[in-house]
């Protein structure tokens, strides 16, 4: 048997599957016909032996209450071994049905009403919905846009931030999104140096950590042993193998502590068992989706690549953020000229797309759009044909 959904040209009718992405933009608000290039899945098939893998445990026709066995943890593993030179424990890994719900569990187990949680705008919005809703409250050291046109960290107000709030919790997201940023070695470990200093427990969203193009995906916790006694990492194959559906991801809790406090907020939200589906499509995904993982990250690294040529060349007034990570694109439309309001009208209703407006990831996002470019080609060239058709109607033709 050999992989046979290495097709990314092929444009997939994803309309009527009830898809986020596809079949519900009249009920967010959007035209029905708009073009979404916005939430974080791709618009390919995922690799085939997943799929056989999910049809063949479908035809046993029995889904009760599932586990996994000890073949699973290995699976995990290796992939995490092979990929990102960290070697984990099995005593570590906690499943749960997603990455948000684990940053929802986090703050509950870490934190008390009323505290303060130390994020970096502009931020994956879930971060903030996730400790507003639970009583507590955001403080953020703003990520800084050099001029290399890449986001750095400003690590005397990220200490600054801690000390002035009793910070004890603290939203690290590796690769970054939106702003594309892989984070070095040492950018990490002066942050971790800082939390360990102040006693900060490290949420270490590494979601998209397949996905990085320049330089080096570094696992937080694998830097220093005292990083690792105070960090919960998040991995999930649901960005890498397009299985968001499938809500499963892996949680790894090295401080035992830290990991029985986490365990008993799951416990008191009432999960246990997660979906055998999701545990199968797990395994297929790091034990033989090797080729289509490195087919896919080609054809997304290129897509990166056409997009920032295309920008350069019909958008002045557009500059694209080096992405260096995640297959999401980040947008700076302020050299427009057009108002954030104007900006979103067009797009929304003139160009008929829907991609991320950037207010939705802080006000530092003001003037910028988050677009996903995991889909083929001739999509992504239509949407940036459709950008373009509005940016300067009403000032010259290009």
């Amino acid at each position: 048997m050999s992989e046979r959904n290495l097709d990314f040209d092929t444009v997939v009718d994803r309309k009527n599957t009830r898809c986020l992405k596809y079949d519900f933009a009249v009920k967010r608000g959007k035209p029905e016909d708009v073009l979404p290039l916005w939430v974080a899945d791709m618009d390919f098939k995922t690799s085939s032996y997943i799929e056989d893998a999910l049809v063949e445990r479908a035809k046993e026709a029995i889904f009760g209450y599932s586990e996994v066995q000890t073949d699973y943890f290995n699976i995990v593993n290796n992939w995490m071994i092979k990929h990102h030179n960290w070697e984990t424990k099995e005593e570590w890994l906690i499943k749960t049905p997603g990455v948000v719900f684990a940053l929802a569990m986090a703050v509950k187990a870490y934190t008390n009403v009323g505290d303060k949680i130390l994020v970096q705008y502009p931020r994956y919005y879930p971060f903030s919905e996730t400790i507003e809703d639970n009583g507590r409250r955001v403080v953020s050291s703003d990520l800084i846009l050099g001029e290399d046109n890449r986001y750095h960290i400003d690590f005397e107000d990220f200490e600054n931030k801690i000390k002035d709030n009793n910070i004890k919790l603290f939203f690290l997201c590796n690769p970054h999104n939106p702003v594309g940023r892989v984070w070095t070695k040492e950018e990490l470990t002066r942050i971790g140096d800082i939390c360990v200093k102040y006693g900060v427990t490290v949420v270490s969203d590494e979601i998209h950590h397949d996905f990085v193009f320049k330089g080096e995906h570094t696992v937080f916790a694998g830097i220093k042993k005292e990083f690792e006694n105070i960090t919960i990492t998040c991995t999930s194959p649901s960005k890498t193998f397009n299985l968001a559906s499938m809500l499963i991801s892996n949680i790894f809790i090295a401080n035992n502590d830290l990991r029985y406090r986490f365990k008993r907020e799951i416990d008191a939200a009432g999960i246990s068992q997660l979906g055998v589906l999701g545990l199968v499509a797990t395994e297929a995904a790091y034990s033989q989706g090797e080729e289509w993982y490195q087919a896919v990250k080609k054809y997304i690294s290129d897509n990166i690549d056409f997009t920032k040529k295309y920008v350069e060349e019909n958008l002045p007034g557009v500059k694209m953020i080096d992405t260096e990570g995640t297959y999401l694109v980040w947008l700076d439309f302020r050299g427009t000229d057009l108002s954030t309001t104007e900006l979103n009208r067009r797009i929304i209703y003139e160009a008929k797309l829907w991609l991320d407006d950037g207010n939705i990831f802080g006000d530092q996002g003001d003037g910028f759009q988050r677009i996903n470019v995991a889909c083929p080609r001739a999509t992504l060239q239509e949407a940036l044909d459709r950008i373009k058709s509005i940016l300067y109607y009403d000032a010259y033709v290009i």
